[in-house]
């Protein structure tokens, strides 16, 4: 099949035929690429639309993008089955299919995610499909928070205008100090950026240029964003630029 044809719609035929690949770097000329484990929250699985096997292709319109969807951790890491309500709705997959592009204005900016990247997305994005008996998710390119190529949050690469922030650990004691419980620990709202994306776009089409920078230890607003865990434990937020309150220093 020609590239030109998985680059714009996936069709059951080329979908069966990929095969696990591990490229340096991903490309708009291929969607082989393995999908690999992200961090997700606890959060309740959707229903899919499940759509009929007398479709073979799925193509998305405009801006949205079709992302096949990592399994949901159907255990706990102590080996207990989890019930389907129980089980966590993953926030990241695999790029398989991809709109023509963007309109900002009067501008049309092709798509920035390749197919075959691996990607997070924005918890409660997109509509939930079962095609060719997989589960995907059909989203704006907007909602994708940004492009993960290995299996450590840390090492986000953030969309548009989305910042990846560690955040500060938190305070176990009090001023006077007193040691605080685990449930009456304070969630911290300070952090500093990691990595900053390109930013949005404005109505010609050009990107803004960004408030903050990588290294910029920030308050930001306390329920913003998507909160992930690193292997190391450490506590990381992603969220729009626009919930990032002050610069401190």
């Amino acid at each position: 099949m020609a590239t030109s044809q998985m680059g714009r719609g996936l069709t059951l035929k080329s979908y069966e035929g990929l095969r696990p690949a591990f490229p340096s770097k991903p490309s708009m000329a291929s969607s082989s690429v393995s999908l690999r484990r992200f961090p997700c929250t606890t959060l309740s699985v959707r229903a899919a639309t499940s759509v009929a096997s007398k479709f073979s292709t799925l193509k998305p319109l405009g801006d949205r993008v079709l992302i096949k969807l990592r399994q949901a951790e159907e255990k706990t890491q102590g080996g207990i089955l989890l019930p389907s309500s129980a089980q966590k709705r993953p926030e990241g997959g695999e790029v398989v299919a991809l709109g023509d592009a963007k309109t900002v204005g009067k501008t049309q900016i092709p798509l920035s995610v390749p197919l075959g990247a691996n990607i997070v997305y924005s918890k409660w994005a997109g509509t939930e499909i079962e095609f060719n008996g997989v589960n995907h998710l059909l989203v704006k390119e907007d909602d994708i928070v940004g492009v993960l190529d290995t299996d450590d949050i840390k090492d986000l690469k953030p969309l548009n205008d989305r910042v990846l922030i560690k955040v500060a650990e938190v305070e176990d004691k009090t001023a006077g100090g007193l040691l605080l419980t685990e449930s009456a620990k304070e969630k911290p709202s300070i952090g500093t950026i990691i990595a900053v994306g390109p930013g949005a776009y404005d109505e010609e089409g050009k990107r803004k240029q960004m408030s903050v920078t990588a290294g910029n230890t920030v308050l930001y607003s306390k329920f913003a964003g998507n909160e992930f865990k690193s292997g190391d434990g450490s506590e990381y937020v992603t969220l729009r630029v626009s919930d990032v309150l002050a610069v401190l220093s």
